[in-house]
């Protein structure tokens, strides 16, 4: 009777993991979590674009989704903790409101992503959207708590309307780095 050795689960040559190719694929998953810090960085600047202020969230909460549901080892929960501090601290925002829905949008994008990373984008972005609303009016009604009086309705309606619109210009943008840029296995 002959041994046979378990078969390999992936055949073939493998390059040799050296230090470059290490700090490479380090470098590609840290990409998701480096996009999500730019966002925040390039949208707290004074660049003078209109309505700059309410983006914000939009593009943050798509980032944080998108990222949690296609690539969730690229952006664990103490990244997100740490992008919601330093968006509460550049954008001046009562402390922890936003490190709080950040972790719930990246909480359900999370539970949800097994079945959301195999749906198309229409309903992705619907699930998105439906997840952004809630969250903008947990942000709301959080932040008409802490300072006593009811606020208007109408900021956070525009920026529900710019999260939805924004989203498939960031899905895009991130799909095509989750394909190519950011890819560990290319490295």
């Amino acid at each position: 009777m002959r041994i046979q050795a378990p078969p390999e689960r992936h055949p073939g040559i493998r390059p040799r993991p050296t230090v470059g190719r290490r700090l490479d694929a380090a470098a590609r998953r840290s990409l998701p979590v480096g996009f999500s810090l730019g966002l925040v960085l390039l949208l707290c600047a004074p660049l003078g674009l209109p309505e700059q202020q309410a983006l914000l969230p939009g593009a943050t909460m798509g980032s944080v989704f998108f990222w949690s549901v296609f690539r969730p080892a690229s952006m664990p929960a103490p990244m997100v903790f740490a992008l919601g501090l330093l968006y509460d601290l550049l954008s001046f925002s009562p402390p922890g409101i936003v490190i709080l829905t950040l972790l719930i949008v990246h909480t359900i994008g999370l539970g949800w992503r097994h079945g959301l990373a195999r749906q198309g984008f229409l309903l992705v972005w619907l699930v998105f959207v439906l997840v952004a609303g809630a969250a903008i009016l947990v942000d709301w009604a959080l932040i008409c708590g802490f300072s006593f009086r009811l606020l208007p309705v109408q900021p956070i309606l525009l920026e529900l309307a710019l999260a939805t619109g924004l989203y498939p210009l960031l899905s895009a943008l991130f799909t095509w780095a989750h394909r190519g840029i950011a890819d560990p296995s290319r490295a």
